[in-house]
C-alpha cells in the first residue's frame, strides 16, 4: 500500500512483544505538526539492556524503494542500546513524560512484561531540519529489536510524510 498508513508485525510469531494496534493520524504525516497516535503492545517477558534496534528505511522513488542512508542518527541505523538513548532522552530519576505518565507506559529500560496501552494521544512534530532525503515522500520502515541475539519485536511501517 503506498500513500497510507500501514502496520505489521514481522519476524518470528514467538517474538514475546507484539504490537497489537496501532493509528496515527493524520495521514500523511503533516512536519511541523500534530500527531494523533493510539497503540497498544503486549509483552511476554521483560525486556532490558542492551536492546538492540536495528532501523532499515527505505523511500519511494516511483516504483523503486531506495534505502535511506543512517545520517546524524536518522535513517537505516543500528543502535546498540536502545537503553542508553532512552536514559540520554529521559534521565533516570526523572519522571517519564505526558501522556505516557498518565497511563503508565514505561520511558526506560527494563520495561515489565505485561499490555500497555496508549488511548489517542496528540503529540506535537516540532519543525525540526530533517535531512534532505526525508522530506515529502512514501516511506517504509522495518524495525526489529533484540536483546543477545533474540529478536524480541519486529514491526513494519508505512507512511506518507508532508513537510512543510
Amino acid at each position: 500500500q503506498v500513500g497510507g498508513f500501514a502496520w505489521e508485525n514481522c519476524g518470528d510469531k514467538k517474538n514475546p512483544v507484539v504490537l497489537q494496534s496501532l493509528s496515527v493520524a493524520p495521514d500523511p504525516i503533516s512536519i511541523p505538526g500534530s500527531l494523533r497516535v493510539s497503540a497498544a503492545v503486549s509483552s511476554s517477558k521483560p525486556m532490558a539492556s542492551p536492546l538492540k534496534l536495528v532501523v532499515v528505511a527505505e523511500k519511494a522513488l516511483g516504483d523503486l524503494w531506495i534505502q535511506l542512508p543512517c545520517i546524524e542518527q536518522m535513517g537505516s541505523c543500528t543502535y546498540d542500546d536502545m537503553c542508553t538513548i532512552l536514559d540520554n532522552l529521559i534521565p533516570p530519576g526523572t519522571p517519564c513524560p505526558e501522556p505516557l505518565l498518565t497511563y503508565g507506559i514505561p520511558c526506560r529500560c527494563p520495561f515489565k512484561e505485561g499490555f500497555y496501552s496508549l488511548p489517542a494521544s496528540d503529540f506535537v512534530l516540532p519543525d525540526v531540519e530533517l535531512p534532505a532525503f526525508m522530506t515529502n515522500g512514501n516511506y517504509r520502515v522495518r524495525a526489529a529489536v533484540s536483546n543477545g541475539g533474540e529478536e524480541l519485536a519486529c514491526v513494519k511501517l508505512a507512511f506518507s510524510l508532508q513537510s512543510q
